[in-house]
């Protein structure tokens, strides 16, 4: 049996119900260069992010997520003195090379980076060189609406959060075909069936070249299905049991190459492309991770009215999203304002809801908000109509996401046995 988190409780409503220079001293404050931030006195914090701008680095590749951080959190930035600067990446290992670089030159403070949208691999990767403030994410104010005992927020990818992320979001791997032309009594239900799928309507499929992060979790789950489930990769890194779990993979993908879309030969750089094959009619299958469902997408014209989510039955892998402030961040009291303004009830509700742009999962539980905001939350999940996935259905198929070596591992190794096509010995 697969792995489950936390039950049969929905993923929307999991949320819902349930030493270096910038580490924590021994006070609790966060230290710089001789200056000290404490997230416990947020008077103090407001105070000195007050006039600054905030370098927000964030994957750009949905126009959708990237109106709402403008339009939605940029004037409430504004409120407190702060300037919003949101700065797009393709891929959210450029800031984190960015800020390794910089670490690597020596410059300790004011650096280029003031807060990264991140999880995963490149939190594991930036914990592992101490690049992260750490001992400030549960001592914002809206950190109490936080359920930080659970263990889908304590840990990220395997690894303890231990104050060094704050949450924004949740999120959930799902598939997304077009009821204009394709049968759901058709749709295949496991990477198996996908496989035979694939054969069948040869040019029809494709995916995001890995690092991108759809078509690394799109391989992952296919990796958990050959591999036969999550277990042995949530906990630990085997080289050796990696390598000889993997190998029916990158037998399998490559022996679909031929049947891909322009047989295999280039691959879309992300999900942006691979909606943009989707709406072209080009091939008859994406990908989404969003909980609350598509409705944003087809409202912006990314993806056709006519378009739906699914899920395989063998497992879809689910996860949460955090802010990361780096050790050398020029302004981290601002990224601290940011990173509790976007815990507000009212603005993870707005979040949540595909109405305003976006339709992301949650980070706080319901049982520490006022009723009125509960049944906010309430309201637009029973609202979410079938551009979403039934919220009982990704609780059925959740899995964990694995440790960073093994993502780090399968995007290493799909370069170069599926792009690089080298031979495997």
């Amino acid at each position: 049996m697969h792995t489950r988190i936390r039950g049969a409780i929905p993923l929307l409503l999991l949320a819902l119900v349930s030493t270096a220079c910038g580490a924590a001293d021994a006070t609790g404050d966060v230290t710089r260069e001789g200056s000290s931030i404490d997230p416990g006195d947020w008077e103090d914090v407001l105070a000195a992010a007050d006039g600054t701008t905030l370098d927000l680095y964030m994957w750009g590749g949905s126009a959708e997520i990237n109106r709402f951080v403008d339009e939605v959190y940029g004037p409430r930035l504004s409120g407190f003195g702060i300037t919003l600067n949101r700065v797009p990446l393709a891929d959210t290992a450029d800031a984190v090379n960015a800020v390794l670089a910089e670490l690597e030159a020596g410059r300790t403070s004011g650096g280029a980076v003031d807060l990264i949208w991140i999880n995963g691999e490149n939190f594991a990767t930036m914990r592992q060189a101490d690049a992260l403030l750490s001992g400030w994410a549960e001592q914002l104010p809206n950190a109490a609406l936080v359920d930080w005992t659970d263990p889908a927020i304590a840990f990220d990818a395997g690894r303890p959060v231990d104050g060094a992320e704050s949450p924004w979001g949740s999120a959930q791997f799902q598939f997304v075909y077009d009821t204009a032309r394709t049968d759901p009594t058709q749709l295949p239900r496991s990477y198996a069936e996908l496989a035979d799928w694939i054969v069948d309507n040869p040019g029809r499929f494709t995916y995001p070249a890995p690092p991108a992060f759809h078509g690394t979790r799109f391989v992952k789950q296919w990796f958990y299905e050959l591999a036969g489930g999550p277990d042995p990769w949530v906990d630990g890194f085997d080289e050796d049991a990696y390598v000889q779990a993997a190998a029916p993979l990158w037998d399998l993908l490559d022996d679909l190459r031929p049947h891909l879309w322009r047989g295999g030969e280039t691959y879309p750089n992300d999900i942006a492309d691979l909606d943009r094959l989707f709406a072209n009619g080009e091939v008859d299958l994406t990908f989404t991770q969003l909980p609350a469902g598509i409705g944003a997408n087809v409202d912006a014209g990314t993806l056709p009215p006519t378009a739906r989510p699914f899920v395989f039955d063998t497992g879809a892998i689910a996860d949460h999203h955090y802010l990361a402030i780096p050790v050398n961040a020029g302004d981290p009291a601002a990224a601290m304002v940011f990173a509790d303004l976007v815990l507000e009830p009212e603005l993870q509700a707005a979040k949540l809801d595909p109405a305003n742009g976006w339709g992301d999962g949650l980070a706080i539980a319901i049982d520490r908000l006022d009723d009125g905001q509960a049944t906010t939350l309430d309201t637009i999940v029973r609202g979410l109509g079938d551009t979403a996935v039934d919220q009982d259905r990704l609780a059925e198929v959740r899995l964990p996401d694995s440790l960073g070596e093994h993502t780090q591992a399968l995007e290493h190794d799909w370069n170069r046995f599926i792009r690089q096509r080298r031979p495997r010995s």
